[in-house]
């Protein structure tokens, strides 16, 4: 005798990994809401057209360089310039793809979504709770990210024409947010090693390229995370 599957309990399971990463997001989408209002109210304050704030949150997602862009739009930068800003802030990404639960996700579309929306705050959170992700939890998870930031944005653009003046220090809340999720990632001592090789990384950047801190940074301490995987590879077999 054959036991027939219960009806809906795949649909079951999906639904509560959905809720799951929902509720997942929340800590970091509290800091991204505020921030992503920061961003509109920026765009306003810069005097750009309110569609430049969705604009940007859609065709670039990417929360610091966004902001860094609409003081370059405003200042009408040359594209080579916007460009090598473009490559320099974001080419950390290049380097999260390692270790980004991307493999759980199935069907092209949902992986290039997954890909696109790899954020700074999708890494963190994945890297926080590694080997627990599937495939619904993660896409809920990035989509409400951008949910957050793209309605923070109107948000933002909508107080921006309401308000009678500018605001100051906006730009601390991208700061604030980094700060966030970077002790959220370190709540377990086995990222603990990584705080303290990009804090030494930092270091040397600033005192060896005052002039160029992130990119030698960024640099350093890939060089360290590779020393650091090396190390530990050989250490099991040496034992």
């Amino acid at each position: 005798m054959t036991t027939s599957p219960v009806p809906g309990r795949g649909d079951a399971a999906v639904r509560s990994e959905i809720l799951t990463g929902l509720r997942l997001s929340l800590p970091a989408g509290l800091g991204m809401f505020p921030l992503g209002v920061a961003f509109g109210l920026l765009v306003v304050q810069h005097g750009l057209s309110w569609w430049v704030a969705p604009a940007l949150s859609i065709a670039a997602y990417a929360g610091s360089l966004e902001l860094l862009l609409v003081g370059m739009i405003a200042a009408v930068a040359p594209i080579a310039t916007i460009a090598l800003t473009t490559l320099l802030v974001n080419f950390r990404h290049v380097f999260y793809a390692f270790s980004f639960p991307l493999r759980v996700v199935r069907g092209r579309l949902r992986r290039l979504y997954s890909m696109y929306a790899m954020t700074d705050e999708a890494y963190a959170i994945t890297a926080a709770a590694p080997g627990t992700w599937t495939s619904p939890r993660l896409l809920a998870t990035q989509v409400a990210f951008q949910s957050y930031w793209v309605g923070g944005g109107l948000a933002g653009v909508l107080i921006g024409n309401l308000l009678p003046g500018p605001i100051d220090g906006l730009g601390f809340a991208l700061c604030a947010l980094f700060v966030t999720l970077t002790l959220d990632a370190c709540r377990t001592r086995g990222q603990v090693p990584s705080l303290v090789l990009s804090g030494a990384a930092f270091a040397v950047a600033v005192v060896a390229t005052p002039g160029a801190v992130l990119f030698t940074a960024l640099l350093v301490f890939v060089g360290l995370l590779v020393v650091r995987y090396v190390l530990s590879r050989k250490g099991p077999s040496d034992a």
